[in-house]
């Protein structure tokens, strides 16, 4: 005998539930694999991949570097310096993949840096240098540009962006200067195509005096750029304000501008008499702090004073950060290590362990919950939570390798307030079966009629959770955006189980004769829920004081016209066939 159709849609969710379980847990075993037997540069993908989430600072500890600022150029170091500063060093950390980490200022010339675990010497080396801020000629990019140079006055227009032609049939000449094409060689042109900017190899410490490929601080566009030409040690000045005209009249768009030395001017005066002859986008010129381009804008005129200006669409807030990434980019400051000591996670430990057992209590509550109120039928929720839990792991575990990802122990809550997340879905599809039962529906009726109500509700619920988390990530900081993220995780993975798991689960065991017939135990007893409609036009006397009792007019309330005209005409109503009082 062919299954029915429910049963078909039931097996084929819980196959794709089991497909999506099996992707998930195969691609981390063979990350984890291929992690540990691979050590070269390959590896990158997968590198750290492992069965155990990364933890975060509070709950894995880790290492507490104190730096102290020291001006290369004499003197004391500003506190606009020392932010700069800060700032830097978070961008130099971010790029190594290790998140989580703690930046802050102590004093006048200290910098406080929390890493979680024990960072390499690469990274503490990478901590220690001088910021190293240059400019170069773009050769080839695929990103447009939406912001000019020229001198103050000059049009703010930048050239329409048009891709220049491959460079695959580049000869392989001696360069001439750093604009010349012949800087990219096969190899070169290689290395761009294939350089993904959401995983940047390290550029910080580039060769001056060679083609660079990187990409701009946001990932978003991609570059190989010529050796560097004028030092951004050369910037005596960097403000910001609203761009004029050649006649001094303010044009309403914010502008950077740029003041350069002796030096920074002569060979600023050489580099822009070049790049305004030549087409897009050769004439743009990349501003790059720690091998990251910044800004990479058109050059609109030759700028043989020292005085230049970046305009493009620049908001107040905007122009400022690139005055002050100019003006303090390249900081005559070097990092002296005042101490490297190990933090204690026994703080984080004692509360996350405080918070599992709080975790575990709300489980067993929810348990026994269910099963006082819904007695069999409560293993369907049991099983329900596992499986989120499973998947919720699952997910947790590759995005610990793949985006580093860390749990903090505000993730840890977010995970617990999932619990109740998931419970309250089942409730609902739970009690809108039991209307449906009590309405008189027999149970596969009951469990398709009640998904249909309860669907809307649980997505309801789910769509308010998805937005408030999506809230708390954008406009909230440190900790609570670990709770945040942890929440908009779980709320997206009770859709799917309750979609895959929960609904296919009851579609099974409605055809089953515990739970179908109605079991006493089953949770799902008609009789035990009050049920009053047993057929057609028949009606279960109510029970009062613990006595059954009739009530016909409860009975006509809930008949069909159909059944009325039937009972009328049999003489069912308590009148005869002609009308009249028996």
């Amino acid at each position: 005998m062919a299954r029915s159709t429910p049963v078909k849609k039931a097996l084929r969710s819980l196959t794709w539930l089991v497909i999506i379980m099996a992707v998930l847990a195969g691609l981390n075993t063979a990350a984890s694999i291929l992690a540990s037997t691979t050590k070269d540069a390959s590896g990158k993908w997968f590198n750290g991949a492992s069965w155990v989430p990364e933890l975060a600072l509070d709950l894995q500890g880790g290492t507490q570097l104190t730096l102290a600022a020291e001006n290369t150029g004499g003197g004391s170091v500003t506190s606009q310096q020392l932010n700069q500063a800060v700032n830097i060093i978070r961008q130099r950390i971010n790029a190594t993949g290790v998140s989580e980490s703690q930046i802050n200022t102590q004093g006048t010339n200290n910098i406080v840096v929390s890493i979680p675990g024990k960072p390499d010497k690469a990274t503490i080396d990478r901590i220690e240098a001088a910021a190293k801020l240059t400019f170069r000629p773009v050769l080839y990019t695929e990103a447009a540009t939406n912001a000019a140079v020229g001198g103050k006055g000059a049009s703010a227009s930048p050239t329409p962006y048009s891709p220049p032609a491959s460079l695959a049939a580049t000869p392989s000449t001696k360069p001439t200067n750093a604009s010349d094409l012949a800087w990219v060689t096969p190899q070169l042109q290689d290395l761009y195509t294939n350089y993904n900017c959401k995983a940047p190899g390290d550029v910080t410490a580039a060769p001056d005096d060679k083609p660079l490929v990187t990409c701009d601080q946001d990932g978003a566009g991609k570059y190989i750029l010529g050796p560097v030409e004028v030092s951004g040690s050369n910037i005596s000045n960097a403000t910001s304000g609203l761009a004029t005209d050649s006649q001094g009249t303010s044009t309403g768009q914010w502008a950077v501008n740029l003041s350069f030395n002796g030096t920074g001017t002569k060979d600023f005066s050489t580099v822009t008499s070049r790049l305004v002859k030549l087409q897009q986008p050769q004439n743009q010129f990349a501003i790059v702090l720690d091998g990251s381009v910044i800004t990479a804008p058109t050059t609109n005129v030759a700028i043989t004073n020292g005085k230049a200006q970046i305009t493009g669409s620049f908001t107040a807030e905007s122009a400022k950060t690139l005055a002050d990434q100019l003006k303090y980019g390249a900081l005559p400051i070097n990092f002296k290590v005042q101490s490297n000591e190990n933090i204690s996670a026994t703080l984080g430990t004692a509360q996350l362990i405080g918070g599992l057992v709080a975790g575990l209590i709300g489980l067993i509550l929810v348990i026994i919950y269910s099963v006082i109120q819904y007695r069999a039928l409560a293993f369907v929720t049991v099983l329900s939570l596992g499986v989120a839990a499973a998947l919720t792991y699952l997910v947790i575990a590759i995005m610990s390798w793949r985006v580093d990802y860390r749990l903090s122990l505000a993730g840890v809550a977010g995970l617990i307030v999932a619990i109740g997340i998931t419970a309250d879905s089942f409730i609902v599809y739970f009690e809108r079966i039991r209307d449906e039962l009590r309405e008189g529906r027999a149970l596969e009726s009951a469990v398709e009629a009640g998904w249909k109500r309860a669907l809307r509700t649980i997505l309801a619920s789910d769509s308010v959770n998805f937005l408030a988390a999506i809230v708390l990530y954008i406009l909230a900081v440190s900790d609570v955006k670990g709770f945040a993220f942890t929440l908009l995780l779980t709320t997206l993975i009770d859709v799917v189980v309750v979609t895959l798991f929960t609904h296919p689960m009851m579609r099974l065991i409605s055809r089953s004769r515990f739970f179908g017939e109605g079991h006493r135990f089953s949770g799902l007893d008609p009789a035990a829920l009050g049920a009053v409609y047993r057929g057609r036009a028949q009606f279960r006397a109510p029970v009062v004081d613990g006595k059954r009792q009739r009530s016909a007019g409860e009975a006509q309330r809930r008949q069909t016209i159909a059944e009325r005209k039937a009972q009328q005409a049999s003489g069912g109503d308590g009148t005869t066939p002609d009308g009249k009082d028996d």
